[in-house]
């Protein structure tokens, strides 16, 4: 078996989990959550190799980086637990989508951990049984990494905005569709919901693949938050109206000068917070800060097909799947380990290295 759907029934328990790893009679198999059916119907996915996975990492049945970081650890485990080659699963597993930085950083964090167990004489039951348990604590770790930037966001909302009520403008989606817990920037904008303190979220509907209008309207609807959907380019005459009190946007990817690549459109946005005074806040987990990558420029970015946008209608098409954000327009990188304000090169390698010291404690 490769992959297939699971249709699931109205009426079956919500919600369901974005990622599961699962053990069927002829063998292991990772179940996502098919993003690309939402909010019309919710299917589950199952891949029975990582050729299968790879499909639903560039198709987006799965996607977000946090969660894509996860996947591409299971995906290491899959192929361990089956008897393929690992290094070979790595290498197609983290080619899958080159922006996105959490998709390597989980795929190296399994593949080190078999790798390890192999040079300590572990046999290929228990190498693959270390690549599953490394995807495992990956996942936990992501789901605390997402409650304690929910709390740091919240207490940087308050501070910056202490009257509350607050109007938030969000791009593209960043909740629990893309991570172990209740997501990144939406997981600050649902704490501040159940604190009373959210009047308005604000959800770019995020051309060419809609992810706000179609999940990230889901994800609130879900919590009955109150939320209103705009066009991208009707986010200008919010600003103009005095109507958005803060952005809060994830992160695919965060150089090392605090360059920020997200979803298409969050650039713009950064500007029109810029000149209205607006704070522009990013949230993402340390794991998708690259010290490795030195600025903005050296990001590459992702380029889709054309026909994501034209459909049959034009021949040459600019589909680019992300933007880069300059550190100078970011008010503050909200992180697990603490915020980032100003976003400079010195303050995220000290988050970065707190989250190893955690970690390894």
């Amino acid at each position: 078996m490769a992959d297939q759907h699971i249709q699931v029934p109205d009426g079956a328990q919500a919600p369901l989990p974005s990622l599961r790893w699962d053990e069927l009679p002829d063998g292991p198999v990772l179940v996502l959550l098919d993003q690309t059916r939402l909010p019309a119907e919710e299917a589950e996915f199952v891949c029975g190799d990582v050729p299968a996975l790879v499909r639903a990492i560039q198709t987006l049945a799965v996607r977000g980086a946090p969660l894509l970081g996860i996947a591409g650890a299971y995906g290491v485990a899959l192929a361990a637990v089956r008897g393929e080659d690992v290094d070979e699963a790595a290498a197609a597993l983290e080619g899958a989508r080159p922006t996105a930085v959490n998709l390597g950083h989980g795929v190296r964090r399994a593949a080190g951990a078999h790798r390890d167990a192999v040079g300590a004489g572990a046999g290929a039951r228990e190498a693959a049984a270390a690549a599953l348990a490394a995807a495992e604590a990956l996942h936990r770790e992501d789901a605390e990494a997402s409650a304690r930037m929910a709390g740091h966001g919240l207490a940087l909302l308050e501070e910056l905005l202490p009257a509350g009520d607050h109007r938030i403008l969000t791009h593209c989606n960043t909740g629990r569709l893309v991570s172990g817990g209740q997501g990144t920037a939406f997981a600050v904008a649902l704490a501040a919901h159940r604190a009373g303190r959210l009047r308005t979220l604000w959800v770019d509907e995020t051309r060419p693949l809609l992810q706000g209008a179609r999940l990230t309207a889901y994800e609130a609807d879900a919590h009955g938050m109150a939320y209103q959907l705009l066009t991208d380019n009707a986010a200008g005459s919010l600003f103009a109206a005095g109507q958005v009190d803060a952005v809060l946007i994830g992160a695919d990817r965060i150089a090392a000068d605090g360059s920020v690549a997200n979803k298409v459109g969050s650039y713009p946005l950064a500007v029109l917070a810029k000149y209205h005074h607006v704070p522009f806040i990013v949230v993402a987990p340390t794991t998708t800060v690259d010290l490795g990558t030195p600025d903005g420029g050296s990001i590459e970015v992702e380029q889709r097909s054309g026909q994501e946008v034209s459909g049959m209608y034009a021949s040459h098409v600019y589909n680019p799947a992300f933007d880069v954000t300059p550190p100078e327009l970011v008010t503050a990188v909200v992180t697990e380990e603490g915020v980032a304000s100003p976003v400079t090169m010195v303050r995220l390698a000290e988050l970065c290295a707190r989250s190893r010291q955690v970690s390894m404690s």
